[in-house]
């Protein structure tokens, strides 16, 4: 009889703790309740495409940076590219070409060096290694030039690059001559959109020059017509 009142005590004490708590989670239900969302699922906070993009940067207005460059600063950086080029007149090949004379010069410039056939590729759609070629080129190599067998990441400060390219320039590359600054290069001014054809040297002065009658002609008319006529004075007697 005392067994089956311990069972009965225990079934109870059971009972009565699930019953405290299914009180509990009602309770608690009512008092936290929550409405259903609008739109199941959850919220990722995505930064918009278009405003996050980056504006094209303005290609350095090479007339004006390079007679300015820090040649030092330029030598400096070019320690980073030494395990794989030398720049000094008559230095072999590494894994990747000498860069004597690289500036100016045309694309593939090593004769007898193992180009990639990505540059080779790149070599028939521009055949020389110009000031912006050489900047878009070490900005980053593998998007410039895509297939390059060149690994290094790129150069992502602008004064940097132009110190180097102008530290090159100074390694056999001297007769390749400076531009004249270029005020639509200048800091301010806008940069192109992506894939605009580059303007010519010269294009943006004669536009505005041959403007620049045409949108005076109308107000020196008017002042003409407006003027009124001059007197006439006689002509002083003969003596």
């Amino acid at each position: 009889m005392s067994g089956d009142l311990k069972w009965n005590k225990i079934f109870g004490a059971a009972l009565g703790t699930a019953f405290v708590i299914l009180v509990v989670q009602q309770a608690s239900g009512l008092v936290y309740h929550s409405a259903p969302p609008e739109k199941m699922g959850y919220f990722v906070d995505a930064p918009d495409e278009a405003a996050g993009a980056e504006a094209p940067e303005l290609a350095p207005d090479w007339g004006t940076v390079l007679p300015t460059a820090d040649l030092a600063a330029g030598e400096a950086a070019f320690a980073r590219c030494q395990a794989c080029h030398d720049a000094h007149q008559g230095g072999a090949d590494k894994i990747g070409p000498n860069l004597w004379g690289v500036v100016g010069g045309p694309v593939e410039h090593r004769a007898g060096f193992a180009y990639s056939d990505a540059m080779t590729k790149h070599k028939a759609e521009t055949s020389t290694w110009g000031y912006d070629q050489i900047n878009s080129f070490i900005t980053a190599p593998a998007k410039y030039v895509p297939g390059t067998k060149m690994s290094f990441a790129g150069i992502r400060d602008t004064q940097t690059r132009i110190n180097l390219i102008a530290w090159l320039r100074t390694q056999g590359s001297g007769g390749f001559a400076i531009p004249a600054p270029d005020p639509s290069r200048q800091p301010g001014a806008a940069a192109p959109a992506p894939g605009a054809a580059p303007v010519a040297e010269g294009a943006a002065a004669t536009e505005a020059t041959a403007k620049t009658p045409a949108e005076g002609a109308p107000a020196a008319t008017q002042a003409a017509a407006a003027a009124p006529p001059a007197a006439t004075s006689p002509a002083p007697a003969n003596h």
